[in-house]
């Protein structure tokens, strides 16, 4: 037993050794020199010694959680892009392979998402008066959190700094896209066909082209459709839509699985060609976050509280915490769900007619957290890759934050899918999400954390207007 002891920590020892050495001499082979496949064989051998490496620092050593080895993988992913330059280009691939695996779960996650939460509410005259209630006051508070993060990121401009060398290479890397950009730009649509675009005429071309404002539009009508028909019909078609959010759910557990390794190629390619010079706003960008979020959370819902309550401040806080450390804790907004009633009929003395009804509609459409982050995110990494936002696209976050939200599951990670969904709909490179995703996860534990005091705001504020608030 003693001699398998020891082999296990020689093979331990010796095995990043030699995939090291294999990357480094690799990595200084010449491949212009080689003929036929034989410089493809070494790429890809250099390349995978590099995340065979990478995997055993992640898995056979400490018991890193997924936002630790996220860290680490953005973290020897800048180190890899300075040593190797631009020689680290190569694996590029994976990390593209990593942005599709996001994008191809956007549409179903928001539709099935979507059809699930407006489909809970299955009593019409609830829908009409509490709903109706519930629903403006999640749609307005979220708004407010992304006009907040806009005005951050405007103001602050986290992601401004960059050398004009990187942003032109920037640009002249997605020349394409921005002109993408510029054409649609020109169309200048009005304001009526504007909004007639949100219908689709067609659903099913509408998921296939990936419009997405008209995909939330029809999953809400269909939600509100099962609302109207008999139980018995609609629960058997509302089961399989519950059973593909299961499933969509299970696929971003995948996506994240992978992170850190996608994660290494997307930010090792990127500082190969420019540097670490895109990075150092990174720092800037989460005091941004942080900021509005802390904002949102001690200023728009206590003065909300204020106005519609009679309830103290420091109750309400008071109240409402082992959720909001259970949220910070989880990152999963559906997961403090029974915390949140627990602590609402409780503590803060939300009848549970009102509490069963107000917060799990909360934990599915309410993202006032995730929202303002989006609005931070997409503004920061349109200034890193100097793309100018006009009020037409900020207004377009807006509107595609604050929908996407209410379709974002209350999982850990989903914050990314509905900013991939975000910077798809103003023409953003989707892979400057890389850049972010390393101190993603405080982040989600702060924005979790202020989409569950929302929550608890508004099973209050909703409580109070119906008599059903104890004082």
């Amino acid at each position: 037993m003693m001699n398998i002891g020891k082999r296990s920590l020689a093979l331990k020892i010796t095995a990043p050794v030699l995939l090291l050495g294999i990357a480094l001499g690799f990595y200084k082979t010449e491949l212009a020199l080689l003929s036929g496949g034989l410089g493809t064989v070494i790429q890809v051998t250099r390349s995978a010694s590099l995340l065979v490496l990478l995997a055993l620092l992640l898995n056979s050593y400490v018991a890193f959680q997924l936002y630790t080895k996220i860290f680490i993988g953005l973290v020897l992913g800048v180190v890899a892009g300075v040593f190797f330059g631009s020689d680290i280009g190569e694996m590029k691939p994976v990390g593209d392979a990593f942005i599709r695996l996001i994008s191809l779960i956007v549409v179903p996650l928001v539709f099935v998402s979507l059809v699930v939460g407006t489909a809970s509410v299955n009593d019409v005259r609830k829908l009409g008066r509490i709903g109706g209630k519930t629903v403006a006051y999640y749609l307005a508070t979220t708004s407010v959190a992304i006009v907040i993060g806009l005005v951050l990121a405007n103001s602050v401009a986290p992601g401004t700094g960059l050398s004009p060398d990187t942003r032109e290479a920037l640009l002249a890397s997605y020349e394409d896209e921005a002109g993408h950009s510029i054409a649609k730009a020109e169309e200048k649509p009005s304001v009526a066909d504007t909004l007639l675009n949100i219908i689709p005429e067609n659903p099913v071309r509408s998921m296939a082209e990936g419009k997405m404002l008209q995909i939330i539009f029809f999953a809400l009508v269909l939600g509100v459709a099962f609302t109207l028909i008999p139980n018995e019909r609609a629960a058997p078609v509302i089961a399989v839509f519950d059973g593909l959010n299961d499933a969509m759910i299970c696929i971003v557990n995948i996506a994240m699985a992978v992170a850190p390794y996608g994660v290494f190629a997307l930010i090792a390619a990127i500082v190969g060609q420019y540097g670490v010079g895109i990075l150092e706003t990174l720092i800037k960008y989460s005091a941004v976050v942080a900021m509005g979020l802390l904002i949102h959370a001690t200023v728009i819902y206590p003065t909300a509280l204020k106005i519609f309550t009679k309830i103290s401040i420091c109750d309400f806080f008071r109240g409402i915490r082992p959720a909001q450390l259970i949220a910070f804790s989880s990152s999963s907004s559906s997961a403090t769900l029974p915390v949140t009633m627990k602590s609402a009929e409780e503590n803060l003395g939300v009848s549970p007619k009102v509490a069963s009804f107000v917060l799990p509609l909360g934990a599915t459409i309410n993202m006032d957290g995730t929202a303002l982050y989006q609005g931070v995110a997409a503004v920061f990494i349109a200034q890193v890759y100097g793309l100018d936002l006009g009020i037409g696209d900020q207004l377009t976050v807006l509107l595609t934050a604050t929908l996407a939200s209410i379709g974002a599951a209350g999982v850990p990670g989903v914050g990314m899918i509905t900013l991939a969904l975000v910077l798809k709909s103003i023409q953003i490179p989707l892979e400057g999400i890389a850049l972010i995703l390393g101190v993603d996860r405080i982040l989600d534990m702060c924005r979790t954390a202020v989409n569950v005091t929302g929550d608890a705001s508004a099973a209050v504020i909703i409580a109070a207007s119906e008599g059903e608030l104890k004082t």
